[in-house]
């Protein structure tokens, strides 16, 4: 019942937001406010484009760095895929799945979604020195205008999985849970502020990115947790998670 509930709770959360950012790319102008913020019209440029944060520790170091610890969790679940910590209660087996799962899929997913994009970037566009209209979302592409493949943010979802880590502690403490998804949230869309900045992706983007990041943590963490409580409990030490030491 309290997974139902809170599935529900998820659910509903997702639907909402889905339409709230809807409404922000087409009946506001705040990703054009936000851009024109980060152009220099003096310039003809984005200032953050080419600079050192935006560009090398953003764009190259922290995405190799993300990069790496996604590796390292996705060898890390096959390794206990393959022989089992015993020790592990079922809560931390459970989360090391998704994440091992979410860091392959997340990313993967946007960049799918991405190729599929019609939508360009803001230093693509006439308003910012490039050849290409503004178009939103719902609106039609014109005939002569090829796809931008910019939204959702890619780079965003090099940091986004990190959401999933919130689940080593769900069930048992929720609280906990709740506020670590939260911060890998801001540290995603934080990632992807930073993009925008550089006139690399309008605010939708991002944040496009991090609700289908949000769904997919969710979609994964019903289906491992479905199939974990499908195996046998042979050959696992199920610890309860308040006696960890």
């Amino acid at each position: 019942m309290v997974f139902s509930r809170a599935a529900w709770i998820a659910g509903s959360g997702l639907l909402l937001s889905a339409l709230v950012i809807l409404w922000i790319g087409n009946a506001t102008n705040i990703d054009i406010t936000l851009a024109d913020a980060a152009f220099d019209k003096a310039t003809h440029s984005f200032p953050m484009q080419h600079a050192w944060l935006a560009e090398t520790f953003n764009h190259v170091i922290l995405k190799k760095a993300l990069s790496a610890l996604a590796v390292f969790f996705v060898a890390l679940a096959l390794w206990d895929g393959a022989r089992p910590f015993r020790r592990w209660p079922d809560s931390r087996r459970t989360g090391l799945r998704i994440v091992a799962m979410s860091a392959v899929l997340v990313p993967l997913v946007i960049s799918l979604a991405k190729h599929e994009s019609a939508s360009h970037c803001p230093w693509d566009l006439q308003r910012y020195g490039g050849t290409e209209p503004y178009i939103r979302l719902l609106e039609k592409m014109p005939a002569n205008v090829s796809p931008g493949h910019c939204m959702p943010g890619g780079h965003a979802s090099s940091a986004l999985w990190l959401i999933s880590i919130a689940f080593f502690w769900w069930p048992d403490s929720r609280r906990k849970a709740i506020a670590v998804g939260m911060m890998m949230l801001l540290a995603g869309v934080a990632v992807g502020w930073i993009q925008q900045l550089r006139g690399a992706h309008f605010l939708t983007h991002t944040l496009w990115s991090a609700w289908i990041a949000c769904a997919l943590v969710l979609a994964i963490y019903m289906t491992v947790a479905k199939g974990l409580a499908r195996l046998p409990r042979a050959g696992y030490n199920s610890v309860p998670a308040a006696t960890q030491t």
